[in-house]
C-alpha cells in the first residue's frame, strides 16, 4: 500500500465515525486537572483509555510519578524498531479545564461528544483530546499499512498542562535519556486560521508580575486630604504608563526583546492575524511601531495590564485610595533577558520617581523557537504540502504560551506543532468544539506526515 492509498484508508475510516467514536470515549473522562475530584480520572485517562491504545501500536507504556504534583501523573510509551531511523517524541495532554456545566449551551453536555452540523462539541475536543486522538489516529494508519513505522516512537502524555504542567521539565530532566529523540512533532493549540493548516516551531514566553503602591494602611477622606496625600492608583496608573504607552509601545528597554531575525521576517511575512468570522477586529496604531500585525503578535514582546484594583469599584467613595494593585504580564519571544527582568523593572521605575511602587513576578515560562529554516522545519512543511497541494502557514512561534521549553531546552529537539483546531474553538470556555473538515484534513495530515517519516528512501527524514 502506499501513500495517497493509506490516506484514503484514513479518511474512509474517519468518515465512518470511528476518529468520533474513540473521541467520544475520551471527552467522557472528566480529566479537569483543576479540581480536586478531578484527579482520580487523570491516572485512569492514561491507563484505562491511552495505555492500551498505545499498548495497540506495538509501544511498551508507563506512568511516570510527578515529582512536583503527584496527583498529575504522566504516561510514557515507547516502540523502538531500528537504530538507524529517526525517533520521534509526540507529547499531548489529557486534562482539561473546568467543564462549566451550567454555562453550555442548552442540549449540549461537556462530557458528552455532540455533532452537531460541522462542530463536535464536548470538553477536551480541542483542546487536547481530539488533538492527540487525530495524531494517535494517523499512526495506527500507517502501522495497518506498512507493518511497521519505519521510526521509532515516544510519546509522552502529561495531565497538568491545564496548570500550568507542574512537573514536566523536572520529568524531563529526570529521563532524558528515556525520552531522546530527534524531533518532536506535536499538537496543541489553534492553526492561524480554520483553512488555512499551520507549523508553528515554538511560542511566546509568558511572565506574570504584580505591580503594587502600598502607601498607607487605610483610605483617606479626598475633600480633607485631596491635594496632600498620594494617590496610590494614580501613582500606579502613572507608573504602568512609564512601561507602556497608550498605543501598546513598551518604553522600558529590559522589556524589549532583540531585532527579529531575518528567517523569522521571511516566515511572517505572508502570514494573516485575524479575519475569521469570530474574530476581533485588529487594531493597525496598536503595538510597537512599524512592524506588521503579524510581526507584532509573533515576532515581539507586549505588556498587558491584566487587572487593576484600587478603592470599591462597584460602590466608589470620596476617599484616596492607599493602596492600589495591579497585575501585569510580559509575552516575549527568544533573546528577551527574562533572568534580569525584575531588576529591570525595579531600576526602571526608581528612575522614573516611583521607587514607591513594589515589583513582584509571580510566573514566569521562557519563549522557544526552532529556526525556521532548520531542516526539519522543511521537511515537515513539504510533507503539509504534498498532502494538500499548498505550502502550510509557519510561525516561527505561537502568540500564546506552551510548555515547549521542556523540549527545546531540558530535551534539546527541534520542535513542530501541527495545531488541528482553530481560533474560535471555545477552548477554555462554554461550548468548546472541534470542526470536523478540519479534523479530517489533519487526518490526512498526519497520515502523510508519519508516512514520509517511515520512507527508506525518498521521505526519510533528516537525522
Amino acid at each position: 500500500m502506499q501513500r495517497a492509498d493509506t490516506i484514503d484508508q484514513a479518511l474512509a475510516r474517519f468518515d465512518a465515525g470511528e476518529l468520533f467514536a474513540e473521541l467520544a470515549a475520551r471527552v467522557a473522562y472528566r480529566t479537569e486537572s483543576n479540581l480536586a475530584e478531578g484527579h482520580p480520572r487523570l491516572r485512569a485517562y492514561l491507563t484505562d483509555e491511552l495505555a492500551p491504545a498505545l499498548q495497540a501500536l506495538g509501544c511498551r507504556t508507563r506512568v511516570a510519578e510527578n515529582p512536583v504534583a503527584p496527583e498529575c501523573p504522566l504516561l510514557i510509551a515507547t516502540r523502538h524498531e531500528s537504530p538507524d531511523r529517526p525517533t520521534v517524541l509526540l507529547y499531548g495532554h489529557g486534562d482539561v479545564v473546568n467543564g462549566e456545566a451550567p454555562r453550555w449551551r442548552e442540549g449540549l453536555d461537556p462530557w458528552t461528544l455532540i455533532a452537531e452540523s460541522e462542530r463536535w462539541y464536548g470538553r477536551g475536543s480541542a483542546d487536547n483530546k481530539g488533538q492527540h486522538t487525530i495524531d494517535l489516529f494517523a499512526l495506527r494508519e500507517v502501522l495497518r499499512a506498512r507493518g511497521q513505522l519505519g521510526f521509532n516512537l515516544v510519546v509522552l502524555i502529561e495531565t497538568g498542562e491545564e496548570r500550568g504542567s507542574p512537573g514536566l521539565v523536572e520529568v524531563c530532566e529526570q529521563l532524558r535519556d528515556e525520552l531522546r529523540a530527534d524531533v518532536l512533532i506535536a499538537s496543541d493549540g489553534p492553526r492561524v486560521r480554520a483553512d488555512l493548516p499551520t507549523l508553528f516551531l515554538g511560542s511566546r514566553g509568558v511572565t506574570q508580575f504584580t505591580l503594587t503602591a502600598d502607601l498607607r494602611p487605610r483610605d483617606h477622606h479626598s475633600g480633607n486630604w485631596g491635594g496632600v496625600l498620594r494617590n496610590a492608583a494614580t501613582t500606579l496608573a502613572a507608573a504602568i504608563a512609564s512601561l507602556v504607552d497608550g498605543q501598546g509601545r513598551i518604553l522600558v528597554p529590559g522589556l524589549r526583546p532583540p531585532v527579529i531575525p531575518a528567517s523569522v521576517r521571511e516566515a511572517l511575512a505572508t502570514v494573516p492575524v485575524g479575519g475569521g468570522a469570530d474574530d476581533p477586529a485588529v487594531d493597525e496604531d496598536w503595538g510597537e511601531p512599524g512592524l506588521t500585525p503579524a510581526e507584532r503578535l509573533f515576532g515581539w514582546n507586549t505588556v498587558e495590564v491584566l487587572a487593576f484594583l484600587a478603592g470599591t469599584p462597584a460602590s466608589p467613595v470620596n476617599a484616596i485610595p492607599g493602596r492600589a494593585e495591579a497585575t501585569l504580564q510580559l509575552r516575549s519571544v527568544v533573546g528577551t533577558d527574562l533572568a534580569g527582568l525584575e531588576a529591570a523593572l525595579r531600576e526602571h521605575l526608581t528612575q522614573h520617581g516611583f521607587p514607591m511602587v513594589a515589583v513582584a513576578v509571580t510566573e514566569s515560562r521562557p519563549p522557544t523557537r526552532t529556526d525556521p529554516d532548520h531542516p526539519w522545519v522543511r521537511w515537515a512543511a513539504d510533507s503539509v504540502a504534498r498532502t494538500t497541494g499548498a505550502a502550510p502557514v509557519l510561525l516561527p512561534n505561537l502568540g500564546g504560551t506552551i510548555p515547549n521549553d521542556a523540549f527545546a531546552e531540558v530535551l534539546g529537539v527541534p520542535t513542530i506543532w501541527l495545531p488541528h483546531s482553530y481560533p474560535a474553538c471555545a477552548q477554555h470556555a462554554p461550548d468548546e468544539h472541534l470542526l470536523a473538515p478540519l479534523a479530517r484534513e489533519a487526518t490526512a495530515i498526519m497520515t502523510g506526515l508519519f508516512w514520509d517519516l517511515g520512507e527508506k528512501d525518498t521521505g526519510s527524514a533528516p537525522k
